[in-house]
């Protein structure tokens, strides 16, 4: 038995299995098959203002569907009308909106139907609405007393919804409403009483019809209201006004629903619907409505109170919502009570519907339709649009199913299974095609396959069989099925083949086979390389407002190359491949650049690459480095004398870390609006406690710091004021500054405003004079310096500054000593001498004054010199005084640059800070002869071939008496080599011209000049020229000499040399350089050497440049004779005397002597050369 049991289940199993594979299978159109409704039409207006009304109804089978129509079950003819237009092969029909169309209103069904069966539609409901009127009328006015309540109706007509309604005047204001006026949901206006103001004679009721873009008007109506009516009694108007008003007072009474309805009620509502329930009551005065869930609690997400609280509203109503609801109506006199009990019902909703399939012959069938509604639904079957009789059907049906056992051909059929209740009806079908076939394969044969390595592969085989075939895939020449774990066959016949190699390329073949026949289709698979990408750099760090450019290196299959595409993505997002609208983002095939980063660049950027077989994506996160944001949240806490604790959040790092926090200042008392920085913390600290000074009004601002630089200040912190206290330091820096001789002026810096600790600050300066025994002077100050006055001149005094506030004094302060003022020394120095070092440098000696002669601090002493005669000529000179300063305590100094063979005068003083002392009694001495200066210039009067004549000026100056000349020639030419030189010696002092011969033909020679005395010869005055060449006056004057011609062009010759050199002549005197001075710089005066003192060491002229090559010195190597003085030695004039290296550059107080030149180096002089 259990084994029947178990038998039976499986079978079970299987048939359900079998079932669900014959609904899977789509039965391809060129098989035999019922019909099918693919679309349809549902619910349609007929708006009078379309021109054609379209009811659609289509469906495929094989043979191709017949159709036909019912309007209201009753059968429908397409062609009795001529506004109705066909279309062959299909169902669909079209209204012409010409006319009357309102007999076209009914509800609709399509069948279509071929040899197999026939399909039916759901039912399609045409509607032609009537174009809503309201009914010309005549309405009355309404005549009611003050406190009365009023219903104006509406009882708008009749049109496709939604409706709208509205009450306005005239002039199409809306009538104001409240909770004594309102409109109910019908449309009528409701007054739960009137007053005088309510008077109008133009309510008009406008209802809105949007889908028929129609909006029509009631007749107006008039309300008057009056504040009371009169009785014909004699009392006075003013009692009959009260007791009217006493008499109107009433208690709430419910006009909606109406009292006729009793004390409760029932109200239906669709689930997943909206469910509206109204109140409105009238009395005096105007009544309040509440609403409460009598069997539980008002859902408080989904319900709402409208029109004043006189509808509640619950959307998308559950079970859960039915219930009982009451409203009241409630005012002083009393209240009322209604209650609303709420069903919830559904329109029939399925739970299963019937499936169709594919069957094969000998197979067995079952129908399951079930649905759920309130009221339950009922269910009738069909077959083929037709109602089953159970009579004449042979398998079994019931409400909920139907079965068949043994399909045959003759079996096929559509089912219809409707479920109806009165809030609609639903219809499914179910196509039963019960075939007997060879497998047909839908897939092309021969197709052609490819994928990339490492890809799956499918290849298709699409086949329709019934029964169900065996398929199976070979590959190659090979008759095994591939049965390999990478080899999956799927369930619609596809062979995958999973993680494809470079041998699976080749030809497969894909078999099919059932009872009926066989087939087989081939398919031809080629793998290809797959494709790659990598993206550079990868995952970069940029700093904010920086550019980055990434760039995306692909490699991929030849065979693929006209597929290839790259695109860029951000974050999944593709980027457009032109730049963006501020040309910031930059997309160019492989590349993307990105300038002036902003922080929502930051993202991974996705580099995608694709072909028609692969598509791989690289990624790079672009990580955007920026200041952090700032700190945020700044709390005070933990409130001392002295300190306070800062905490606060910190901002953003925007991907570099927090390095330090720098907290800041601000105080108002002192420096209002200045922030300073007050200390710093480490980077992951968000708290710090602050040592405060007294007596400030503090705020505090936190900066960040991270790699990138410093973030902007956070917000700043509320204030903080801390109590005053007495000083802790003493101001510093005391000193003593210069003053009169009888005086002494103290001065210290005064305490910062952050070390005052309270009001009132004061110094007590405290003094006494040094190594005398006495008591200490006291004063009290505000400033910060105090002077004393008829103090003796330059005595040491002890000094003490003590800070003072309101609240004590500071520490006991430090001793400081300092000298009153000074006086300018009364002594002279005396033992004045001078050694002559050589005729431009002398050294000066001298005996110190006495130290309590300087009445100061002794600065130095200063040498004053003057030129009083040349011994050259005699003659006197005007006295102009030269001064060179010597810092310090010293005895001697050097005077350098003193014209030589001349007298001087010297005298030496003292000097401290307040002045120069007497000057000692002047020293005469003289300065020896020197070498003279160069002569002032060098003319070459005659050229010839063989001798030339020079001309030459006297020195500027002789510094001596003149001896004689010496005069020097040598060959030069244009490169850098030189002829030996010749000297010749002119004795004579007063010889300023000579000429010499034996000179070589067509060459070019140097000339020098130098004056001398009995100390020697000074630097040489230079020029250039070039002999004539040998023949030259000859072959020229046997050929033109005689011509009248060439005599003026000599003249005209002439004529211009004479002025060329007047020109030359003027501009040397002017100190302007010649081209020739190039030529002097290759080829130097041999003899030219720098005037050197044994003092000065070497210096050199700004003109002179020394020769390429090397060259040799006409006297051989001048050294330069080292000075065996200090530069210390040398004071300090009024001009810069040395240069960086020590050199003597000439230049000291006073100005030059009258007649003085400065070297203006050498000229060459102009004149024709003949080749």
């Amino acid at each position: 038995m259990e084994m029947l049991l178990r038998t039976k289940r499986i079978t079970i199993c299987l048939f359900f299995f079998v079932l669900s594979l014959a609904a899977a299978i789509e039965i391809p159109l060129s098989v035999a098959q019922l019909p099918t409704i693919t679309e349809q039409s549902h619910t349609q207006v007929a708006y009078p203002f379309d021109d054609d009304f379209t009811i659609k109804c289509e469906a495929r089978g094989n043979p191709q569907p017949t159709f036909n129509w019912t309007k209201d079950g009753k059968p429908f003819n397409l062609l009795s009308d001529p506004r109705i237009i066909t279309f062959n092969n299909s169902g669909t029909f079209v209204i012409q909106n010409h006319g009357i169309i309102s007999n076209f209103q009914g509800k609709y069904r399509c069948y279509a139907s071929n040899a197999l069966g026939t399909a039916m539609s759901e039912e399609i409901e045409l509607i032609v609405p009537s174009v809503p009127k309201f009914p010309k009328e005549k309405i009355e006015p309404l005549d009611v007393e003050h406190g009365d309540s009023v219903i104006l109706h509406c009882n708008p007509p009749k049109g496709i919804p939604p409706l709208h309604i509205y009450w306005m005047n005239i002039d199409l204001q809306h009538i104001p409403q409240d909770e004594r006026v309102s409109m109910s949901l019908k449309g009528d206006l409701y007054f739960a009483n009137v007053e005088e103001n309510d008077s109008r004679s133009d309510y008009c009721c406008f209802a809105a019809f949007p889908r028929l873009r129609t909006i029509v008007q009631k007749m107006p109506m008039t309300l008057k209201v009056s504040r009371f009516k009169h009785a014909n009694d004699s009392g006075s108007p003013n009692a009959a006004v009260t007791k009217a008003n006493f008499i109107k007072e009433r208690k709430p009474k419910l006009l909606i629903p109406p009292e006729s309805a009793g004390s409760s009620s029932s109200v239906t509502v669709i689930k997943g619907g909206v469910l509206l329930l109204e109140c409105i009551a009238e009395g005096l005065p105007t009544p309040h409505l509440s609403w409460v869930k009598v069997t539980g609690n008002l859902p408080k997400d989904k319900s709402v109170k409208e029109n004043f609280g006189k509808i509640l509203k619950i959307e998308q109503v559950s079970a859960a919502d039915e219930g009982t609801y009451q409203c009241t109506a409630s005012n002083p006199m009393g209240r009322t009570k209604h209650e609303f009990h709420v069903h919830v019902e559904e329109p029939p909703r399925w739970i299963k519907e019937p499936e169709g399939g594919v069957y094969s012959v000998g197979t067995n069938l079952v129908l399951l339709c079930e649905a759920i509604g309130n009221p339950e639904p009922t269910i009738q079957w069909k077959l083929n649009g037709m109602p089953i009789d159970s009579r004449t059907f042979r398998g079994r049906i019931s409400a909920r199913e139907i079965s068949l056992t043994n399909l045959q051909l003759q079996d096929s059929a559509v089912y219809q299974c409707e479920a109806s209740n009165k809030h609609g009806t639903i219809l499914a079908s179910a196509n039963v095609n019960v075939l007997n076939i060879a497998p047909l394969i839908l897939t092309s044969d021969g197709e052609n396959y490819a994928t990339v390595v490492g890809y799956s592969a499918f290849l298709h085989c699409e086949i329709f069989a019934s029964p169900a075939a065996d398929i199976r895939w070979t590959k190659d020449d090979s008759v095994e099925p591939l049965s390999a774990l990478r080899y999956e066959l799927n369930k619609n016949g596809t062979l995958e083949i999973k993680e494809t190699k470079k041998d699976d390329s080749g030809s497969y073949a894909c078999w099919a086979s059932n009872s009926v026949g066989k087939r087989a289709i081939t398919a031809n698979l080629d793998i290809r390389d797959a494709t790659k990408i990598v993206i550079t750099p990868k995952n970069p760090r940029v700093l904010k407002s920086h550019s980055i450019l990434l760039k995306c290196q692909s490699e991929y299959d030849s065979h693929l190359k006209n597929s290839f595409k790259l695109s860029w993505r951000k974050d999944g997002d593709q980027l457009p491949v032109n730049s963006t609208q501020d040309s910031r983002i930059i997309v160019d095939m492989d590349t993307l650049f990105i300038s002036s980063v902003t922080l929502e660049d930051q993202g991974v950027y996705m580099c995608v690459a694709s072909t028609s077989l692969d598509s791989v994506v690289a990624e790079s996160r672009l990580i955007v480095l920026d200041v952090p944001d700032p700190p945020e949240d700044l709390q005070l806490s933990e409130h001392q004398n002295r300190s306070v604790r800062l905490s606060w959040k910190a901002g953003a790092s925007h991907n570099s870390p927090v390095n330090e926090s720098i907290i800041e200042y601000e105080e108002s008392q002192w420096e209002p609006g200045r922030w300073q920085e007050l200390t710093q913390v480490p980077g992951n600290d968000t708290t710090a406690l602050l040592t405060l000074a007294p007596y400030m009004n503090y705020q505090f601002r936190v900066v960040s710091v991270n790699a990138v630089g410093r973030s902007q200040p956070s917000k700043p912190s509320l204030r903080y004021a801390t109590p005053p206290a007495a000083p802790d330091k003493n101001p510093e820096n005391i000193r003593v500054e210069a003053s009169e001789p009888n005086e002494m002026v103290m001065k210290w810096e005064p305490l910062k405003p952050t070390e005052r600790n309270g009001p009132g600050l004061e110094y007590k300066v405290s003094w006494r004079q040094r190594g005398v025994e006495t008591d200490w002077n006291e004063e009290l100050v505000k400033k910060h310096s105090l002077t004393l006055r008829n103090t003796p001149t330059f005595v040491p005094y002890e000094i003490k500054v003590q800070a003072v506030n309101n609240l004590g004094t500071g520490p006991e302060p430090n001793v400081t000593t300092g000298y009153s003022g000074e006086d300018t020394p009364d002594a002279a120095p005396s033992g004045v001498s001078v050694d002559i070092v050589n005729s431009t440098l002398v050294k000066v000696f001298w005996f110190g004054i006495p130290r309590d002669r300087v009445r100061g601090h002794l600065k130095g002493y200063k040498v004053s010199w003057w030129k009083t005669k040349s011994m050259l000529d005699g003659k006197r000179h005007h006295p102009e005084k030269h001064h060179l300063t010597f810092v310090g305590d010293r005895n001697y100094g050097m005077i350098p640059g003193l014209e030589p063979f001349s007298e001087f005068r010297l005298t030496v003083v003292a000097y401290n800070s307040k002045g120069d002392g007497p000057e000692s009694s002047p020293v005469v001495f003289e300065t020896p002869e020197g070498v003279p200066e160069q002569p002032r210039f060098l003319k070459i009067l005659n050229f010839d071939k063989d001798s030339v004549t020079l001309s030459w000026g006297l020195p500027k100056k002789a510094n001596g008496h003149l001896t004689g000349y010496i005069l020097q020639y040598q060959i030069i030419n244009e490169t850098h080599e030189i002829g030996p030189l010749s000297d010749i010696s002119v004795a004579n002092r007063s010889t300023l011209s000579w000429r010499l011969s034996g000179l070589s033909a067509s060459t070019k020679y140097k000339f020098y000049v130098k004056a001398c005395t009995a100390k020697g010869c000074g630097n040489p005055v230079t020029e250039e020229g070039l002999t004539m060449a040998q023949g030259t006056y000859a072959g020229i004057y046997d050929g033109i000499s005689t011509q009248g011609w060439f005599i003026g062009l000599m003249c005209a010759v002439a004529l211009l040399t004479l002025l060329l050199l007047t020109i030359c002549f003027v501009r040397r005197n002017k100190g302007g350089k010649y081209s020739v001075k190039e030529k002097e710089d290759l080829h130097p005066d041999p003899e030219a050497q720098s005037i050197k003192d044994e003092i000065f060491g070497e210096y050199s002229d700004s003109d002179e440049k020394p020769l390429k090559g090397s060259l040799r010195s006409i006297n051989g190597d001048i050294k330069a004779t080292e000075s065996a003085d200090s530069l210390v030695d040398y004071g300090e004039g009024e001009h810069g005397m040395f240069n960086e290296d020590g050199s003597f550059i000439g230049a000291y107080s006073g100005s030059k002597e009258k007649g003085s030149v400065e070297s203006t180096g050498s000229s060459t002089a102009t004149f024709p050369l003949h080749a």
